[in-house]
């Protein structure tokens, strides 16, 4: 190849494909990288779900907005790709023919676009899709050449790890987000720190939200929970309009809506462990029992111990107690492992994957630690108060098997 960057490119990305066992994550990596290199405007990855001979997006990246959303195979760029095991180039869609694509209807008006096979030895599993040069270049020969090669080391990792996609029932939309801006007064103007966020957060999900300081991540979070007020954009929380709420609807969604978790515990310290927990329960309408609550975060033996009689991860419990015996739909959970030892923090996320997994509800947690996203359904990553990607595991680790 004539470009070295490329080669490097190769050999980096080879490597994640190699070393990881989250096949969404290494193709999340690698779309990232791709379009960044190649200065793209968006991207995504497509499985073939052979059963139903649909296309489900495993990754994306850029302004777009896939929920529920699958493909038909053999329909639009995707499905043509994949059907024909053929790349497509399309250096203007204004000239000459252009097929049409899911970008279409869920994101940036397409421009220009690369999209090329996920060929193993045997089949097509899917396809790899570059939109918009940013640059307004068209794609050249060694670029395309580029992605059909990782491309193709992407289906072969995908065939000798048995990876499988399923396009599933659609689910139901808990959060809507659309083109959410918040700006601070600064100096003599404003700061942007969310710059149009488009996002759907289903029911009985597990998010978690990932980004350097200062991305956005609080802010959006604190914003869907009503802790802070949107400058622009709309937010539908379980079908309810909560873009300009009054005080009044937002104390009212807080109180019946949401649980809270935090980094700092925020107990009563002159409060036991099930007094803490009882506390809140009065608050609402419809709680389990304090005794329920503490029960299922396993400190049934220490409901009667004060804040200062407990360990970290043991008063940290006691918040997730706090959180769910008002028996909420949505809880939201800000860097809940970040003051906590390693063994802890599992013993911790275990207890979320459990709320998960038996109470139905959707858990939003923000943290630096990508590790634990590997628990999550859905990665969204932010960059500079917009969603640079998100990923879907679709299959989840256990809190168990996290290692850091």
């Amino acid at each position: 190849m004539k470009n070295k960057r490329f080669v490097g490119v190769m050999f980096e990305l080879l490597e994640q494909l190699l070393d990881t066992e989250e096949v969404s994550a290494a193709f999340s990596g690698m779309l990232e990288m791709l379009t960044r290199i190649l200065n793209c405007e968006a991207g995504a990855v497509w499985l073939l779900d052979k059963d139903a001979d649909r296309l489900v997006p495993i990754a994306q990246t850029g302004p777009v907005n896939f929920t529920n959303i699958s493909a038909e195979n053999g329909l639009g760029v995707e499905g043509l790709v994949t059907r024909d095991g053929k790349s497509i180039v399309i250096q203007d869609t204004m000239t000459g023919e252009y097929p049409g694509s899911v970008f279409d209807d869920c994101g940036p008006l397409v421009r220009s676009m690369l999209c090329v096979p996920l060929r193993n030895l045997t089949e097509v599993v899917g396809c790899l899709q570059l939109v918009n040069r940013k640059d307004s270049q068209g794609f050249d020969e060694e670029e395309q050449q580029l992605c059909e090669r990782l491309a193709a080391l992407g289906a072969l990792t995908i065939e000798e790890k048995g990876f499988r996609v399923s396009a599933g029932e659609r689910k139901q939309v808990l959060i809507s987000l659309r083109g959410i801006i918040k700006e601070f007064p600064s100096g003599d103007g404003v700061l942007r720190v969310l710059k149009g966020i488009d996002l759907d957060i289903y029911q009985n999900e597990f998010v978690v939200i990932l980004g350097e300081s200062g991305c956005g991540k609080s802010t959006l979070v604190n914003i869907i929970a009503g802790m802070d007020h949107l400058t622009d954009g709309s937010l539908i929380i379980d079908g309810k309009d909560f873009s300009h709420p009054t005080d009044r609807e937002l104390t009212r969604f807080r109180r019946e809506y949401l649980g809270f978790v935090f980094q700092q515990y925020n107990l009563m310290p002159n409060l036991t462990a099930q007094e803490n927990v009882q506390f809140i329960a009065d608050l609402v309408r419809d709680p389990m029992t304090a005794e329920e609550a503490i029960a299922k975060v396993g400190l049934t033996e220490r409901a009667g111990n004060f804040p200062s009689m407990l360990s970290g991860g043991q008063q940290q419990r006691v918040s997730i107690a706090r959180a769910i015996v008002k028996n909420p739909k949505i809880i939201f959970a800000d860097e809940p492992t970040a003051a906590l030892d390693y063994q802890t923090s599992i013993e911790v996320l275990q207890v979320f994957e459990q709320i998960v997994q038996s109470r139905g509800s959707t858990v939003v947690m923000i943290t630096h630690n990508p590790e634990i996203a590997r628990m999550a359904n859905r990665v969204v990553k932010l960059r500079n108060g917009v969603i640079s990607s998100i990923r879907v595991n679709l299959h989840p680790a256990m809190a168990a098997e996290l290692v850091w």
